[in-house]
Formats: C-alpha cells, sequence, structure tokens
C-alpha cells in the first residue's frame, strides 16, 4: 500500500509547504491530537505549531535543508513511523514523525527533533 516516496515527499514535515502556505495547509497535514517535541526537549501543542508555521511561512524565508538516512516503518495498520537526519545549513538533527494514512490523505501524529 504505502510506497517510501510517499513519505519521503512529506519529510521534512512543515519544511516542504509551498510558498505563502497558511494554516489551513498545515491544519490538514496534522492529526487534531498532534504534538511535537522539539530539540530543546520542550513539548508544543499543534496550535502552539501551527500558529509558529503560519506566522513563518507568512514571509519569504530562506530554509536551506538536506534529509539524508530516511526510513520508513509500518507501525500497525495505517500508521507508520519516518526516521531521518535533518542539516539544516550544519544544524543537525535526528528526526521522526508518526504519519497515519486516513481517508483524507497522510497526516501526521507526533513529530520530534533532536540535535545530533
Amino acid at each position: 500500500m504505502v510506497m517510501d516516496g510517499e513519505l519521503r515527499a512529506l519529510e521534512p514535515i512543515f519544511h516542504r509547504a509551498p510558498a505563502g502556505a497558511g494554516r489551513a495547509f498545515f491544519e490538514r497535514m496534522t492529526a487534531p491530537d498532534f504534538f511535537e517535541i522539539g530539540a530543546s526537549g520542550r513539548l508544543y501543542s499543534r496550535e502552539f505549531v501551527l500558529d509558529t508555521l503560519a506566522e513563518r511561512h507568512s514571509r519569504p524565508h530562506d530554509d536551506p535543508w538536506e534529509v539524508t538516512d530516511f526510513t520508513s516503518r509500518r507501525l500497525e495498520g495505517d500508521t507508520w513511523l519516518v526516521t531521518y537526519l535533518l542539516d539544516q545549513d550544519g544544524r543537525v538533527s535526528r528526526r521522526s514523525t508518526v504519519w497515519t494514512w486516513t481517508a483524507d490523505g497522510w497526516v501526521a501524529r507526533h513529530h520530534q527533533g533532536t540535535l545530533v
């Protein structure tokens, strides 16, 4: 059912948004119970993440990045875990995202980034 390429095309999460993407774009890609653990170890709610993304993507910004060591693993049913290394212009972090396939497409349930 799942092609590795489908999930690879979604990562790095929140960095592949089209120019001018608004809050509604990010709402569609996150589950209502989505949460994130940032590189600092801080827990972020979906609302905080959506507010931050809407602000960040409301103006042009430089976002150089490279993904390596990408893997996807089926957890159960239609839920998958994606892991990878993200190099953001020298700031390297290990990332993981839990994705679930729904009738409306892929939605993220959880994301975590840990500095390497």
